[in-house]
C-alpha cells in the first residue's frame, strides 16, 4: 500500500501538505477506500488519523465524512459533508446530507434539502439517490402516495442498473406502506435475488490484499520526525506557516469546523446546526445508505 494507490483526483489537493505528511495522509486514505464497505469502523479510525493532519484539505474531511455516515455517526457526518462544500463549493453529496437528516429523526428537513437549488446542479445519478431519499422520509411522515410520487418522475424511472434496482426497492416499499402488496411483490418481480442482494449491499465483491498498519504505532513512530519535516519546511519558506500543514491542523480542525457552522447563514441546513452538534447519535434512526452510490455505496429501507 502506497501513496500512488490513491486516486489521482484525491492526491492533487493534498499536495498543499509537505510530502512527508501527504504520504502518511495519502495511506489512511487508501485504506478508507479498501475497507469502507466490509470494515467500516477501521475506516473511521484512518480517517479520523487523517483528519488530525490535514483537517483543511476537503477529500479528507470527505473521507471523515463518508465514514461517520457509514458508521451511523449522522450528526457528525452531516457536519463534515457541510464542511465540505464550504471547502470546494460541491453539492454532490446532498443526498447523504439528507440521508443524514433522516437518520436524525428529521424527515421535513431531508425534504427542505431536497428543494435547494444546489439540488439541480446534482448529475443524474445523484438526482435519483436524492429522490430515494425524499422517498423514504415521505415514508417517515405517513405519506406513501407522496412516497410513490416521487417515484415516478421520467428521470427516476429511466435509471439503469444497481440504481434501477434500489429504485425498484423503493418503490416496493412504498407500495406496500399503501396496502398495495401484489403490486410491491410485482415492483420485484423482475429482479433476482442477487440483484437484490447487490441493491442492498449484500454482495460482498472480490477483494484485493488488504495491508492493515496499527494507527497508534504510525503516530508514535512519526509525530518527532513529522515535526522536525515541517519546520524545516516553514524555514524554507522564510518563516511563512503552511495553513493546511498537519502540525497546524491538528489543534485547528474544530474551530474550522464550529466557525464556519455559525458563519454560513445562506445555507438552510446550517441554521440547524447547533441542533445537529446536540443530537445523539446512538438514538438516531437507521438512516438509507446511500454512500454506495455517491461514490459507489445502499441500504435497505429506500
Amino acid at each position: 500500500m502506497t501513496f500512488s494507490d490513491l486516486d489521482r483526483a484525491a492526491r492533487a489537493p493534498l499536495r498543499t501538505l509537505t510530502k512527508d505528511n501527504a504520504e502518511r495522509v495519502g495511506r489512511h486514505l487508501v485504506m478508507v477506500g479498501r475497507l469502507i464497505d466490509d470494515e467500516p469502523e477501521l475506516a473511521y479510525e484512518h480517517a479520523q488519523a487523517a483528519v488530525q493532519r490535514a483537517g483543511r484539505v476537503d477529500v479528507v474531511r470527505e473521507s471523515a465524512g463518508l465514514t461517520a455516515y457509514r458508521t451511523g455517526r449522522y450528526a457528525e457526518a452531516l457536519r463534515e459533508l457541510r464542511t465540505v462544500r464550504r471547502l470546494n463549493g460541491s453539492s454532490e453529496h446532498l443526498p447523504i446530507m439528507a440521508d443524514c437528516e433522516r437518520g436524525l429523526g428529521r424527515p421535513e428537513r431531508a425534504i427542505t434539502l431536497s428543494q435547494e437549488p444546489e439540488a439541480e446542479t446534482l448529475e443524474a445519478d445523484g438526482k435519483v439517490e436524492l429522490a430515494i431519499v425524499v422517498s423514504g422520509a415521505r415514508l417517515d411522515l405517513g405519506e406513501p402516495d407522496a412516497a410513490l410520487a416521487t417515484l415516478a418522475s421520467p428521470l427516476v424511472r429511466a435509471a439503469k442498473g444497481v440504481l434501477a434496482v434500489r429504485v425498484a426497492q423503493a418503490r416496493a416499499t412504498a407500495l406496500e406502506a399503501a396496502g398495495r402488496t401484489d403490486e410491491a411483490a410485482a415492483a420485484l418481480g423482475a429482479y433476482s435475488a442477487a440483484q437484490l442482494a447487490e441493491a442492498s449491499g449484500g454482495v460482498v465483491e472480490d477483494e484485493d490484499d488488504v495491508v492493515v498498519f496499527d494507527l497508534d504505532e504510525d503516530e508514535d513512530h512519526h509525530d518527532a520526525h513529522d515535526e522536525a519535516d515541517d519546520s524545516s519546511a516553514d524555514e524554507a519558506r522564510g518563516g511563512e506557516v503552511e495553513p493546511t500543514d498537519g502540525a497546524d491542523v491538528e489543534s485547528g480542525v474544530e474551530d474550522d469546523t464550529d466557525e464556519s457552522d455559525d458563519d454560513d447563514t445562506d445555507d438552510v441546513v446550517e441554521n440547524d446546526a447547533s441542533d445537529v452538534d446536540a443530537t445523539n447519535d446512538d438514538e438516531a434512526e437507521p438512516a438509507t445508505d446511500v454512500a454506495d452510490a455517491a461514490p459507489d455505496q445502499g441500504e435497505e429501507n429506500r
